[in-house]
This record gives C-alpha cells, sequence and structure tokens, in this order.
C-alpha cells in the first residue's frame, strides 16, 4: 500500500529572524542546501512505488510559494488551504478526511512539517517503513529521536512495551518541553525526544480525533466537504474551520490516544528552531565554525556567521552568530538563541517592518525590491517569473518608466500589446491601463521608475488579476 505524504507548510515562525519573517518564514527559504527546508520535506517522499502524490496544507498568503516551489522539484502537490491557523490538529484531520475520501479510510498518512531538518534519507525511508507496517496494525506512530544532551526545547517520549513489529513500541507517555534538571533525567532514563512527524491511517485519525476532540474533528471534516476549488487549490470552508478549536495533534489526540506508538528515528533530525540548532546541523570548519555566504572570519571560533547580503567580516568571535540580510543584521552570543522571538516582538512594537517583511517582496507572479526611493520618485527592481502575469492595473498618482535587463517583457498599454526586449523601456502614463507579463522561459528583470505625488502600494487599482487578488 503506498503512503500519502501531508506536508504542514503554514508556520509562521520568526525564531531565524532576520532570515525567516512571517511573510517568507523558514520553511520556504534555503537553509542548510541550495534547496528550500520545503523542498527537502517534498524530496524525501518522492511519488512513486512508495508514495502519493503529496499533499500540502497551507494557508492563502504562502500558497504560491508552495506551488511555485513544488514545481521547481518536478512535484505536483494537491494543495489544500486552511482560512485560519487552527494549529496542527484541524489541519491534520482536514488532511485525513481528503485523504480518506480518495484513497479510502485505510490509507495510510505521512504527516511531516515542512521546516524539519532530516538527513541520511535512506535511514529515514527505512524507519517510515517500519512505522507503517505499525500504522496498518491501528496504531498513530511517532518518530523519536535518541536525544544527544538533555534539551528542554523539545517533548519527549516514554517508551512502552515492545509491538509485533520489530523496531516499534507503545508510548507509555508523552511529557511536555522539561526544565533542565527533569530533562537530564528524561535522558538518564532512555526518553526520546517528540519529532512532531506521524505515520497514521486516516481513517484512524480522524475517529481519535472525533473521540477526544468532537467538536474540533466534525468542523475540520465539515470544512473539506464544504471545501471549493480555486486555480488549482483545495479552499476549505472559512466558517466550519474557523469554528474548529486552536489546538496541537500532540494536545488534541496522540497524548490521550491509546493507540500511539512510536518508531525509534535513526536519522539526523532537527526541527532548526533556533540559530544554535541550525549550527549543529551545518559543516563546521577546524575551529568550529559555520560560514554561510559572503563571510570572512579571523581567529574565531564555536561561531555561525551567515551572510545573505554584505561581506561580513569578524575579527575574534566566540560562540558568537551573526545573520546578515540585505536589511538587517543580527548579533548575539549563541546561546542567546531562543531570545531572538522576544527580539522580533519588540521589533513590531516599534513598528518595524522589518520584522515581518523582507526588502524583496513576494508576489504570486514574482518579486520586487525597491532600489531607491526620494521625493516624488521610487526606483524598483521587478523579477516576473516564467509565465508569471502582473494584474490589469491603473494608477491615478505616477506613472511608471520600465526598462528590460533580461528577458521578454509583453507589456498590455490601453488596448495595444507589445513585446519589450532586453536594452529596451516603454513609458507608461499616469492613469492609463496596463499589464506586464513574462511569456519566456527565463525570469524577466527590468528596473521600473516610478514618478509622481504619490508611490503607495495602495494606488493600485486592479480591474482584472488572475491570481484573484482583491
Amino acid at each position: 500500500m503506498k503512503i500519502v505524504p501531508v506536508v504542514l507548510a503554514g508556520g509562521t515562525g520568526t525564531r531565524l529572524w532576520p532570515l525567516s519573517r512571517s511573510a517568507l518564514p523558514k520553511q520556504f527559504i534555503a537553509l542548510t542546501s541550495d534547496k528550500t527546508l520545503f523542498q527537502e520535506t517534498l524530496l524525501r517522499t518522492p511519488p512513486g512505488a512508495e508514495f502519493h502524490d503529496p499533499v500540502v496544507v497551507t494557508n492563502g498568503d504562502y500558497r504560491f510559494y508552495v506551488q511555485r516551489q513544488a514545481a521547481e522539484i518536478g512535484v505536483t502537490p494537491t494543495i489544500i488551504l486552511e482560512p485560519a491557523r487552527r494549529d496542527s490538529a484541524p489541519a491534520l484531520v482536514a488532511a485525513a478526511a481528503y485523504v480518506a475520501r480518495r484513497y479510502g479510510p485505510e490509507t495510510l498518512v505521512l504527516a511531516l512539517a515542512s521546516d524539519h531538518v532530516m538527513l541520511e534519507t535512506d535511514k529515514f525511508r527505512a524507519c517510515v517503513a517500519t512505522a507503517a507496517e505499525a500504522a496498518a496494525l491501528g496504531h498513530i506512530v511517532t518518530f523519536g529521536i535518541t536525544p544527544d544532551s538533555p534539551r528542554t526545547s523539545y517533548g519527549y517520549i516514554k517508551l512502552g512495551d515492545a509491538l509485533t513489529v520489530a523496531g516499534a513500541y507503545k508510548v507509555a507517555s508523552f511529557v511536555e518541553k522539561p526544565d533542565a534538571a527533569t530533562a537530564q533525567t528524561y535522558v538518564d532514563a532512555g526518553y526520546l525526544w517528540n519529532s512532531g512527524n506521524f505515520v497514521f491511517p486516516a481513517g484512524l485519525l480522524i475517529s481519535e480525533a472525533s473521540a477526544y476532540e468532537p467538536d474540533l474533528a466534525a468542523h475540520a471534516v465539515a470544512s473539506l466537504e464544504l471545501a471549493v476549488e480555486d486555480l488549482g487549490f483545495i479552499r476549505l470552508d472559512p466558517k466550519t474551520f474557523e469554528a474548529a478549536p486552536a489546538k496541537s495533534i500532540d494536545f488534541a489526540v496522540l497524548e490521550r490516544t491509546s493507540s500511539a506508538a512510536v518508531v525509534r528515528g535513526t536519522f539526523t533530525w532537527s526541527d532548526v528552531g533556533s540559530w544554535d540548532a541550525v549550527h549543529e546541523v551545518g559543516t563546521t570548519d577546524a575551529d568550529g565554525n559555520v560560514v554561510q555566504g559572503s563571510v570572512m572570519l579571523l581567529d574565531s571560533t564555536g561561531s555561525y556567521v551567515r551572510s545573505d547580503g554584505p561581506l561580513v567580516a569578524a575579527i575574534g568571535l566566540d560562540n558568537i552568530s551573526v545573520v546578515a540580510t540585505d536589511d538587517a543584521v543580527l548579533v548575539m552570543p549563541s546561546d542567546r538563541s531562543q531570545d531572538v522571538k522576544q527580539l522580533v516582538t519588540a521589533l513590531k512594537q516599534s513598528n518595524r517592518n522589518e520584522a515581518d517583511v523582507h526588502r524583496a517582496v513576494h508576489r504570486p507572479w514574482g518579486t520586487y525590491q525597491t532600489v531607491c526611493l526620494g521625493d516624488r520618485f521610487q526606483v524598483k527592481k521587478i523579477v516576473v517569473a516564467p509565465g508569471g502575469v502582473l494584474s490589469l492595473q491603473k494608477h491615478h498618482h505616477r506613472a511608471e518608466h520600465w526598462i528590460v535587463v533580461r528577458g521578454t517583457a509583453e507589456v498590455t498599454l490601453a488596448d495595444h500589446k507589445f513585446t519589450v526586449h532586453e536594452n529596451e523601456s516603454t513609458y507608461i502614463p499616469i492613469g492609463n491601463v496596463h499589464r506586464l507579463a513574462n511569456p519566456g522561459r527565463i525570469p524577466l528583470e527590468l528596473i521600473e521608475v516610478q514618478t509622481g505625488s504619490y508611490l503607495g502600494e495602495d494606488d493600485i487599482v486592479r480591474l482584472e488579476d488572475v491570481y484573484k487578488r482583491a
């Protein structure tokens, strides 16, 4: 029986700021390789003999990230959109209902977080095979990881009796994030970390959720039954889904069911929930440093230094984390990584845009980035993905000059459509209806010079939009 991977990709983690922000969270960032964490998650379970095409649960803000990044690696998922964030339980129950309806209630689901690192793919798939064998006997099976230290940031699992499947055990108990002393006793007693990834029969999860959280299960299932398809996405019914209580699958089901089981994960795993965790899964140099991007270190040890923007040069660092983007730099002792969330909260309270958005703003069609902003003018770099189409629109207060520097632009201006090639330009007068599209196979890059009395993004009157934005 083939397994259906269900990937949860709606999180908005801020502990990896300034790289991860709510507008572009860590699952959609290339954190440890040239692939994003989301892409690496999909590649662990390629469609074929063992796995069906994946199901991805995300939200409207991230739907085009999911679609585009999956397409980049040749994967075509079913994408289910949550109308509101309700934690993992409603999302997984709705996804299980979809799997049960399409493939049958006995079909096994592999529920995966989209923002975890799991190395040694062969070992991971071997553990999935063991978990699937146990799940087929009527269990909800989690992957437990052998601790390498008494972490206080993870939940723990106490093993119970062995099952008839070699390597699988009943769960005696789940315990939440402990203090340091308690964590040490758990490690000494052979407890495992709870990785938060599961295998289960779709129907079993629904029935167990119905037993312990009937209101949650009923609303989650109903939201799938009333869902509509839109632009290739499955949109869960807002009214019924939003009525479901917000609970994690651990609290709602796993910690209460008698069907919980665990398989010891032999692969390297991390939820990369902080910069020190990213350091741990990175490749260190002879001095224990992990370096990514444009970085030069001198006489430094045990540090994590990453730049996705300017050159970062440092002297004499010891257990320091430095993360630079093109608009923000984070510097801290590595053991203060858990305080980044508090820092982001302070940035939001100070109304700093950098708390939530990058300088490069992502849209369904591509990205734009402000290069220069002055009195009555603004210069932007615009990148339109192959096949990308901006809305048919007009502006009341600004004119625009477009200079194509790469690729080919298809321009609609009033009732005229024409092509602009590299090293050519065109002019969009104030008030004229216009549209920009990329008909080519490579990204379209252009420089846009805006001039006028008001240059805000709210001076866009959309007349028609293929992505159905307001």
